[in-house]
C-alpha cells in the first residue's frame, strides 16, 4: 500500500490533516494536507488507495472481447472504454469502419458525456453551490437537494435519462452496452428508434438552458472567491481537435489528432497521432498513491503536467461548431480569457459541452446515413499492437494492445483521463488549502471545499487505477510528533 504521510520519518517537522476517503467522487481515495511546525500548509496530496488490475487480468483474452471488458471498469464511463476498445481493435483488423458505425458510435458518445456531465453538475456539484459549502453533510447530497430544490434535482434526473436512454436505444442496455464492436457496432439503428431519441431533444435543451443560467448566476453573485482559489494556476492543456480546430470528442475520419496548448495560447504540439503516445507521453509515479502522473515527455514532470477533460477541449479549439454551443463559449472565453486557466469553471464548461452534444445529436438524427445498414467491417489480425483513442467525460483516454497472431492479448496499457489530470488536482487541493486552512480549525465548510476542489475535475478513480468500491470520510490533524489531536468522520 502507499505510505501514509501521517508515519513518514523523513517528515518529522510536519503535522498532517487527513480526509479519507473523498465523497461524492467515483471511487475512493483520501487527501492529506501537511502543515510545517508553524501549522501553516505545506502542501497537499490526493492520494487513490484503490487497485484492482485490469490490464494485468485482460492479458490472455481474445482482443474481440477487450470492449465488452473494459466497459466493466466502471459503471459511470462504460462507454468510454467500449468506444476506445473498439477503435483499438479497428486499428488490429486494419478495416476502415462503414460511415453509418462511425456516426453511431459519436452519437453514443455525446449520449455518455451528456449523461456523465449531468451526474457531475446536477448532483454531485451543485449541493455544494446550492446548501453551502457548511450546510450538514448528512443534507449536503442528491437527497437535500430534492428537498431544497425538486425541480433542478429532477432535471438532472431528467437529462441524464435522456442521455442514457439513447445509449440504452443503440446498446441495448444503459450501463455496460457490448454494441460498439472491432470494425463498427453490432447493430445499426432503426428510423424508429431515431425519432424517439428525437422526442427527448426539446426538454434536454431546456434543461442545458436551466443548468446554464443557474451556473453563471452564481459565478456573477456568490462564487467569485472560488474562481480565484479553485485550481487557478497556469498549465498545458491537452485533448483531440477536428480537422479544421473545431471541437472534438471522437477519432474517426475527421479528427486531427492530439493537441497540446499552453496557457498563453501558444501551440506546443499539434497532429499528434495516438499510436506514438509513447514519444511525447510519459508517467511518473509517487509512493503516496497508486494514481500516476502523466505528463508531456519533452517539459519534464512540472512543465509538462497538463489537464483535459472538458475545459481542456473547449480551450483547445478554435470553435465548437454549433449555434448555441459557440455562444456559450465565446461568453466563457470573456469570463476567463482565450484559454481558462480556473479549474472552477470546469463545471461551466460541462454546461456548454452538453449543450454541444445535445446540438451535434440533433444534426446526426437528421442525417439519412444514420439508418443505414452497413455498420460492420470484418477482417483477421491484421495488425499485432495498436493504440486507439476517444474523449471521455473526464479527458482523452487511450488504450493500447499488443495481440499475438491468434489475436490474443499479451500486453495491455491503459492511459486514463483522471490519472492525466492527477497533477492539477494535487495544485488545486494545495491552492484550496492554503487559503482556507490555519492549521488549527478542522471546520466543515473548509473540508468540504478541499474536497470541492477534486470534484471539479469529477474523477473516475475507478477507472484511474480500473477499480470499484467507497469508503466512509475520516479526517485526522496529527502533531509534528504523530499525536492525533482531532478526529472527523462521516458515515
Amino acid at each position: 500500500m502507499p505510505m501514509d504521510p501521517a508515519t513518514d520519518a523523513n517528515q518529522p517537522t510536519r503535522r498532517t490533516i487527513t480526509i479519507d476517503p473523498v465523497t461524492r467522487i467515483e471511487g475512493h481515495a483520501k487527501i492529506s494536507i501537511h502543515l510545517d511546525a508553524a501549522g501553516a500548509v505545506d502542501t497537499a496530496r490526493f492520494h487513490v488507495t484503490e487497485y484492482r488490475g485490469f490490464e494485468k487480468f485482460c492479458e490472455g483474452r481474445p482482443f474481440t472481447e477487450m470492449a465488452g471488458i473494459t466497459a466493466r471498469i466502471c459503471g459511470i464511463c462504460p462507454v468510454s472504454h467500449l468506444l476506445a476498445a473498439a477503435a483499438t481493435g479497428d486499428k488490429i483488423l486494419a478495416v476502415q469502419i462503414p460511415p453509418a458505425a462511425e456516426k453511431l458510435r459519436r452519437l453514443m458518445n455525446l449520449a455518455q458525456i451528456t449523461q456523465s456531465h449531468a451526474l457531475s453538475f446536477f448532483h454531485l456539484s451543485s449541493p455544494d453551490f446550492l446548501l453551502g459549502w457548511d450546510s450538514d453533510p448528512e443534507k449536503r447530497n442528491i437527497f437535500g437537494l430534492i428537498a431544497a430544490n425538486p425541480e433542478l434535482a429532477r432535471s438532472g434526473i431528467r437529462l441524464r435519462q435522456f442521455g442514457q436512454g439513447v445509449i440504452e436505444a443503440l446498446g441495448g442496455r444503459k450501463i455496460h452496452a457490448a454494441w460498439a464492436v472491432p470494425g463498427g457496432v453490432r447493430s445499426p439503428l432503426s428510423p424508429e428508434t431515431r425519432d424517439q431519441i428525437r422526442q427527448g431533444l426539446p426538454e434536454a435543451f431546456a434543461i442545458a438552458e436551466q443548468g446554464l443560467t443557474l451556473f453563471k448566476h452564481l459565478l456573477d453573485h456568490q462564487l467569485g472567491e472560488e474562481l480565484e482559489v479553485f485550481g487557478q494556476f497556469p498549465s498545458l492543456f491537452m485533448g483531440l481537435v477536428s480537422r479544421d480546430g473545431t471541437w472534438e470528442h471522437s477519432s474517426g475520419r475527421n479528427c486531427g489528432g492530439i493537441r497540446v496548448m499552453a496557457s498563453d495560447g501558444a501551440l506546443v504540439a499539434d497532429g499528434l497521432k495516438e499510436d506514438d503516445y509513447a514519444s511525447f507521453l510519459a508517467e511518473a509515479v509517487e509512493p503516496w498513491s497508486y494514481l500516476k502522473f502523466p505528463y508531456i515527455k519533452a517539459l519534464g514532470p512540472e512543465a509538462g503536467s497538463y489537464r483535459v477533460g472538458p475545459l481542456a477541449r473547449l480551450n483547445l479549439c478554435e470553435r465548437i461548431g454549433t449555434e448555441r454551443a459557440d455562444r456559450e463559449l465565446l461568453e466563457l472565453r470573456q469570463r476567463g480569457g482565450r484559454v481558462v486557466t480556473a479549474s472552477f469553471l470546469y463545471h461551466l464548461a460541462r454546461l456548454i459541452e452538453i449543450l454541444a452534444c445535445l446540438e451535434q445529436m440533433e444534426q446526426l438524427l437528421d442525417d439519412p446515413e444514420l439508418t443505414a445498414t452497413h455498420v460492420r467491417a470484418r477482417a483477421s489480425v491484421n495488425c499485432h499492437e495498436a493504440v486507439g483513442v476517444s474523449e471521455a467525460p473526464r479527458g482523452t483516454l487511450l488504450h493500447h494492445y499488443r495481440v499475438d497472431a491468434n489475436g490474443l492479448i499479451e500486453r495491455v496499457n491503459l492511459i486514463i483521463a483522471t490519472g492525466q489530470n492527477n497533477g492539477a488536482m494535487n495544485r488545486t487541493i494545495t491552492q484550496i488549502a492554503r487559503h482556507y486552512l490555519d492549521g488549527q480549525h478542522l471546520s466543515e465548510a473548509l473540508l468540504n471545499r478541499v474536497e470541492a476542489g477534486i470534484r471539479c475535475f469529477d474523477p473516475c478513480l475507478s477507472c484511474s487505477t480500473h477499480a470499484a468500491g467507497q469508503m466512509p470520510l475520516q479526517v485526522q490533524l496529527f502533531s509534528a510528533d504523530g499525536e492525533l489531536l482531532q478526529q472527523r468522520r462521516r458515515d
